[in-house]
């Protein structure tokens, strides 16, 4: 018994959907090795080196430091988990320059040009969390005491990875502290160089769509939710205008442009705003005029 040739097409247009779909979405990401190898050698050696080289009026205990952190990441389902290394960070008194506080929002290249030339700014990479932590990667695991050294989610796959979770509360307290003037930098070849929205927190996906198709859509979907703005979705807010003078923004661009936003269009203008109506000083200037 043949089928009949409209169900024939049925299926062909089905079919074709389908690897449209998976075409048009990115492919999934690729898993994250593991804790990064002696992550307790160098994070200590981290400490030891900031309290005897880079800042030796702090005295801290880097054995402490660690434990308290240790113990907040392990026996953790790093799929499951939302730490704030609260205890941690009560170890860690510090207070930042008086203007000296340089944020930053998705301009991380120019941001250590700019610091290199400028030695005077105070980024979240100078204060002792940041120095320890800088471009490390761990996470723990629900059934064992240790951390998971083979392989960690990627920040798209968990709403609070461990990793995440560290510097959102570090930024959180770095904006915290800031007093005096303080500087942002923002770049003007992009758009949306300020943006609070997290993107593409749903995807549509039609009712014909294979299953693998749908979690490759879901992963783009959180992969734009984990990379939003640190400085915009955290920083400002914690920013106090009782402390802070003035917030300088700075807006540059590649040489070659494009030329998208600037102080007075685009989403900078929205920043603008915010801080008016938080009762702040500020100024801004277009690539560093």
């Amino acid at each position: 018994m043949s089928s009949s040739p409209t169900s024939g097409y049925s299926v062909m247009i089905n079919v074709t959907a389908w690897l449209i779909v998976c075409l048009l979405c990115p492919v999934q990401p690729r898993a994250q090795p593991g804790t990064t190898s002696n992550i307790k050698h160098i994070v200590v050696g981290r400490c030891y080196d900031y309290i005897t080289l880079v800042n030796p009026g702090l005295r801290l205990d880097c054995e402490d430091i660690w434990r308290l952190f240790e113990e907040s990441v392990v026996r953790q389902s790093s799929f499951n988990t939302s730490l704030d290394y609260h205890q941690m960070f009560s170890a860690i008194p510090q207070t930042w320059p008086r203007d000296m506080g340089l944020f930053w929002s998705k301009t991380r290249t120019l941001m250590h040009s700019y610091t290199a030339v400028e030695r005077h700014f105070w980024t979240l990479e100078d204060t002792l969390v940041g120095y320890m932590f800088n471009g490390l990667v761990w996470c723990g695991q629900e059934d064992d005491s240790g951390f998971n050294f083979r392989s960690c989610p990627t920040w798209a796959e968990v709403k609070h990875h461990p990793v995440y979770s560290l510097w959102r509360r570090a930024s959180q307290n770095f904006a915290e502290m800031a007093h005096g003037n303080i500087t942002v930098l923002l770049n003007g070849s992009i758009g949306n160089a300020f943006n609070m929205k997290r993107h593409g927190n749903k995807l549509r996906s039609d009712v014909f769509l294979a299953k693998v198709c749908i979690k490759i859509c879901i992963h783009l979907s959180l992969f734009f939710y984990s990379t939003h703005s640190m400085f915009a979705s955290v920083e400002v807010d914690s920013l106090d205008p009782c402390r802070v003078d003035y917030v300088n923004i700075k807006m540059v661009t590649n040489l070659d442009g494009p030329f998208i936003e600037s102080c007075n269009q685009g989403s900078v203008v929205d920043l603008i705003r915010i801080l008016r109506s938080r009762g702040f000083h500020w100024t801004c200037t277009d690539n560093d005029e």
